[in-house]
C-alpha cells in the first residue's frame, strides 16, 4: 500500500540521457531571414562567382588529366546550383512572409497612432477657435490706448471751464484749544 503513488503529489522527475532543447518556433523564421538577408549580398555573389569559377576551371575538358567530378558537360553542377535554389526559394519566401506580418503590424500601429493625432489636431484647432473668440470680446492693450488717446483729444479740445463763484458760506467761529495749566 505503501508502494503505490499518491495521487496528490506530483511525481519525481526521472533524468533522461537525452538532453532536451527548449524548442524556440521563432528560431526556424530567424535563420531564414538571416539565410535571405545574406542572399541578397555582394558577398554572397562573390562566393558563388568564385565557386562556379573553380569549378569550371577544375572540370573543364582540355588541360592537364586530373580527376574530374563532373565529366559530363557540368551536370553535376547543374544539380547542384539547382538544389541550392530549392532550398533558398522558400527560405526567402518565408522570410518575406515573416517580414509582411511585422508590416502589417507597424501599419496598423501607424494607422493608430494618425487617427490618434488627427483626433487631437482637431481638438485643438477647436480649442484655438474658442479662445479666438473669447479674446473679441477682451479688451486689447491697443484698443485700450486708442480709447485713451480718444479721451486725451477729447480733453484737450474741450475749453476749460471757467470757474463759478460760489455764494458765501457763513464762517463758523474757530474753536479755541482748551487753556494749557
Amino acid at each position: 500500500m505503501a508502494d503505490r503513488a499518491r495521487l496528490d503529489q506530483p511525481r519525481e522527475v526521472r533524468r533522461s540521457l537525452r538532453r532536451r532543447r527548449d524548442s524556440d518556433p521563432e528560431r526556424f523564421g530567424r535563420f531564414a531571414e538571416t539565410f535571405a538577408r545574406f542572399l541578397g549580398t555582394a558577398r554572397f555573389l562573390t562566393y558563388m562567382t568564385i565557386f562556379v569559377a573553380v569549378w569550371l576551371v577544375w572540370n573543364c575538358p582540355w588541360g592537364p588529366e586530373r580527376d574530374r567530378w563532373d565529366d559530363y558537360p557540368f551536370i553535376f553542377l547543374t544539380l547542384v546550383l539547382s538544389l541550392q535554389a530549392s532550398y533558398a526559394a522558400p527560405l526567402i519566401l518565408l522570410a518575406q512572409n515573416r517580414q509582411e506580418a511585422r508590416d502589417r503590424v507597424t501599419q496598423e500601429q501607424d494607422r493608430e497612432s494618425n487617427a490618434q493625432s488627427h483626433a487631437d489636431m482637431e481638438f485643438l484647432a477647436r480649442e484655438v477657435a474658442s479662445l479666438r473668440l473669447g479674446l473679441g470680446e477682451v479688451a486689447t492693450r491697443d484698443f485700450l490706448r486708442s480709447e485713451l488717446r480718444g479721451l486725451l483729444s477729447d480733453l484737450e479740445d474741450k475749453p476749460e471751464p471757467e470757474p463759478v463763484d460760489e455764494p458765501a458760506k457763513p464762517k463758523k467761529a474757530a474753536k479755541k484749544p482748551p487753556p494749557k495749566n
